[in-house]
């Protein structure tokens, strides 16, 4: 369900973002038509790319933004579903129930799990 969502989402801020875009495209053609100089055409230009390069990181920013979203729906969804009490992983506590740092290293081997019957030499 939260995939189709993003993707929705997704979608929806792509289509503005074309729609500003088309603006910027539009805008432009019109200060060209009224520039006197070349100058006045070459900042007409500069400006909508201004304008187009605004909207492109405005449409990644939203499709982060949604990535998370659907993140923390995810895992909110997988903790009440399992009913899980404990802490999250990679949070750690102490015995009085102080937040201590997170940690990084994996719980697993860094060599792998040995399935060799004799070490490798």
């Amino acid at each position: 369900m939260q995939s189709a969502k993003e993707k929705l989402s997704n979608m929806a801020c792509a289509a503005k973002e074309n729609v500003n875009i088309y603006k910027a495209k539009a805008e432009e053609k019109m200060e060209k038509a009224t520039a006197k100089t070349e100058e006045q055409r070459e900042i007409a230009s500069d400006v909508r790319k201004a304008k187009e390069a605004k909207a492109e990181m405005e449409l990644q920013e939203a499709k982060a933004e949604h990535a998370a979203e659907k993140l923390t729906a995810s895992a909110k969804k997988s903790h009440v579903i399992h009913g899980q009490n404990h802490p999250a992983v990679g949070d750690r506590h102490d015995h009085d129930g102080a937040r201590l740092h997170k940690t990084t290293v994996p719980a697993y081997p860094l060599g792998g799990y040995g399935t060799h019957k004799f070490p490798l030499q």
